[in-house]
C-alpha cells in the first residue's frame, strides 16, 4: 500500500518534455501565417502600395464590411433570439419538432445558398416568370429587387448563420431564466416585460457570443460576396493576389481584415462590461410555457417556419430538383475524382487535428504554467483567422521556402527543382489545419475534463506513465471527442473554399471549388449536383447536434 506521501506528489513527476513541446510548436504552426503577414506588410517598398489602395479600394472595402456587419448581426440577433424564445416560453403546434430543426441552416454553406436563390430570383427564374405571366408584366413594367447585391448577401449570411445565436440564447433562456420569470411574474410584469426586462439581459453575454461567431464567419467568407459582386476585404485579397500579382497588397489587406475579426472579438468582450451572470442557486426549475392558440399560434408557428423554410427547405429543396433535372454532365467519373479529393483534404485535415489536439489537450492537463494557457489561447485564435489571411500568410513563407530550396539545389547540383511546397495539398492541409485545429482541441479539452485525476492518480501508482496512461486510460474513455472532433473538422474543410481557392494545386479541385466555378460561370444548375453533396455531408454533423438538444430538452423536462 502505498506511503501517504505519494499523494501529495506531482500527478507525473518525470512528464516527458515532447507532450509540451508539441503543444508549444502547435501554437507557433498557428501563429506562423499570422506573423508572415505582419512582417510582410513592413517590408520595404509597401508604403506606396498602402498609399495606392486607402486611395482607390480601401474605403469602398471598409464601408462596404461594416455594412455586411450591421445587417448580419441585426438579422442573426433577430432571427435567433426570437426563435430561442418562442420554443423556450411557449407550448404551440410543433414546437417540439422546432427547437431541434432550427438549427438545420447550419448545414448550408452561405455560398450555395446564394446559388440557389439566385436561380430562384433572377430575371429569367421562376418567380420572375411566374409574375410576368400571372400579370402580363414586361422587364420594364416592374420592379424587383436585386438578390445579387450587399442586401442580398446580408440575407444570406443572416438566414445561414442565425443558428450560432439560437443555441446559445435556447441555452441561456432555459437554464438562467426559469425561475426569475416567475418572479417577475409574481411581480405584475407581463410576458413580453419579462422577456425585455428579465430573460434579456440575462441572455446577453450568450446572445454577443452567437453574434461574435456569427460575424467571424461573415468576415471569412468568399464565396457568396464574389459571386454577388460585394466588394469586402476578403475578395480584394484574392484580387490583389492572383489578378494583380500584389504580394504586398494582399498582405496588407489581410491586416486590415485581420484588425475587423479582432475589433468583433474585443466589442463582444467589452458589451459584457463588468457584468456578472452567475447562478446564485443549484435549484432548477422548469417554468411551464405560455400555451399558445388561435391567431397567436399561427404567428409563433410561421415566426418559426419562416427562417427553417428560407435557410434550409427551400434551397435544399431547389438543388435537389435541379440535380435530378439537369445537374452536372460530368456526374460520373469527374464527380468522383471531385469527391475524393475532398475526402482526401478533409481526411488528411481530420486526422492530423485529431493527433495535435490529443497532443496538445494532455499536455495542458499534465502541465500547468503560463507557456501552456498562451499556447492554447494562440491555437485557439486559428479559428478566428479567415482562410483567406491564413493562405496569404502560408504562402509568402512557404513561396521563400521553395525559393531558397530551388537556388540551393541549382548552385549544388545544377538542378531546376521548381516550387515543391508551393501548390501542393501538403501546404492547403497545412492552412486549413491551422484554421480548424481549435474546433478538435476544444472537443476533446471537454471530454478530457470529465475524466477524474483520480484516474491518472492510479494510472501513476501502476507504474504507467503519461504516454501509457494517455493510451490505455484515456484514448477508450475519449472515444466519442475524438471521433466527434474528427468528424467536425472534416465537415469544415469540406465546406472551406476561400483558402482552398488560394492554394490548391494545379488541376486539384473540390466539391466546394467546382460549385463555386460551375456557379460563377453561370451554369447554375450543373453547380448543384457538388452543392448538394456538401449539404448532405454537412447534414451528419447536424443531425448529432440535433439529437444533442433533444436530449437536452427531455432531461431538462424532467
Amino acid at each position: 500500500m502505498p506511503s501517504p506521501s505519494v499523494a501529495l506528489q506531482p500527478r507525473f513527476p518525470f512528464t516527458l518534455p515532447w507532450l509540451k513541446l508539441c503543444a508549444l510548436l502547435a501554437a507557433a504552426l498557428v501563429a506562423a501565417p499570422l506573423v508572415s503577414v505582419g512582417l510582410n506588410v513592413f517590408a520595404a517598398g509597401t508604403a506606396d502600395t498602402w498609399s495606392h489602395l486607402a486611395a482607390t479600394v480601401l474605403p469602398d472595402y471598409v464601408l462596404t464590411t461594416l455594412l455586411l456587419c450591421a445587417g448580419v448581426g441585426t438579422g442573426v440577433a433577430a432571427l435567433g433570439v426570437g426563435a430561442a424564445w418562442l420554443v423556450t416560453r411557449h407550448d404551440f403546434p410543433g414546437r417540439a419538432q422546432f427547437e431541434w430543426a432550427l438549427v438545420l441552416p447550419l448545414a448550408m454553406p452561405a455560398y450555395v445558398m446564394a446559388y440557389t436563390y439566385t436561380d430562384l430570383l433572377q430575371f429569367v427564374g421562376p418567380v420572375q416568370t411566374a409574375l410576368r405571366e400571372a400579370f402580363g408584366w414586361r422587364r420594364a413594367d416592374y420592379w424587383f429587387p436585386d438578390v445579387r447585391s450587399t442586401g442580398g448577401a446580408v440575407l444570406m449570411f443572416s438566414l445561414v448563420l442565425y443558428p450560432y445565436v439560437y443555441m446559445l440564447a435556447r441555452t441561456a433562456f432555459l437554464e438562467r431564466a426559469g425561475g426569475l420569470v416567475e418572479v417577475a411574474r409574481s411581480m405584475g410584469l407581463t410576458p413580453w416585460q419579462g422577456f425585455v426586462r428579465v430573460s434579456l439581459p440575462l441572455a446577453r453575454p450568450a446572445i454577443a457570443g452567437g453574434m461574435a461567431l456569427a460575424l467571424m464567419e461573415t468576415l471569412a467568407d468568399y464565396g457568396t460576396v464574389s459571386y454577388f459582386a460585394v466588394q469586402t476585404f476578403t475578395t480584394g485579397i484574392y484580387r490583389a493576389w492572383f489578378s494583380l500579382g500584389d504580394r504586398a497588397a494582399a498582405a496588407q489587406l489581410a491586416l486590415a481584415l485581420l484588425a475587423f475579426v479582432v475589433a468583433v472579438l474585443v466589442l463582444e468582450r467589452l458589451s459584457r462590461g463588468r457584468s456578472r451572470f452567475h447562478e446564485t442557486t443549484l435549484r432548477r426549475t422548469g417554468t411551464p410555457r405560455q400555451p399558445l392558440h388561435g391567431a397567436r399560434a399561427v404567428l409563433a408557428w410561421l415566426a418559426c417556419a419562416l427562417p427553417l423554410g428560407l435557410g434550409f427547405l427551400l434551397p435544399a429543396g431547389l438543388l435537389l430538383r435541379m440535380a435530378l433535372r439537369e445537374g452536372d454532365a460530368q456526374f460520373g467519373t469527374r464527380f468522383a475524382t471531385l469527391a475524393g479529393n475532398s475526402v482526401l483534404l478533409s481526411g488528411s485535415t481530420a486526422l492530423l487535428a485529431v493527433a495535435l489536439a490529443l497532443l496538445i489537450a494532455y499536455a495542458a492537463r499534465s502541465h500547468r504554467g503560463p507557456a501552456m494557457r498562451w499556447s492554447h489561447r494562440i491555437v485557439g485564435l486559428g479559428y478566428a483567422l479567415p482562410g483567406s489571411v491564413i493562405a496569404v500568410g502560408v504562402l509568402i513563407p512557404v513561396t521563400r521556402l521553395d525559393h531558397l530550396i530551388a537556388s540551393a539545389l541549382r548552385g549544388a547540383f545544377g538542378i531546376e527543382a521548381g516550387l515543391l511546397l508551393t501548390g501542393t495539398i501538403a501546404a492547403l492541409v497545412y492552412a486549413c489545419l491551422v484554421r480548424y485545429l481549435t474546433a478538435a482541441v476544444q472537443t476533446i479539452d471537454a471530454g478530457l475534463s470529465k475524466i477524474t485525476p483520480h484516474m491518472d492518480d492510479a494510472a501513476r501508482s501502476l507504474g504507467h506513465g503519461p504516454a501509457a496512461t494517455l493510451r490505455r486510460v484515456h484514448l477508450p474513455l475519449l472515444r466519442g471527442s475524438v471521433l466527434t472532433a474528427a468528424l467536425l473538422v472534416f465537415i469544415d474543410v469540406m465546406k472551406e473554399l476561400p483558402a482552398t481557392l488560394v492554394m490548391r494545386p494545379f488541376n486539384f479541385d473540390t466539391l466546394a471549388t467546382q460549385a463555386f466555378t460551375l456557379a460563377s460561370d453561370e451554369r447554375l444548375a450543373e453547380a448543384s449536383t457538388a452543392a448538394l453533396a456538401i449539404v448532405a455531408v454537412g447534414l451528419l454533423p447536424m443531425m448529432i447536434l440535433c439529437r444533442q438538444i433533444a436530449r437536452g430538452q427531455s432531461v431538462s423536462a424532467h
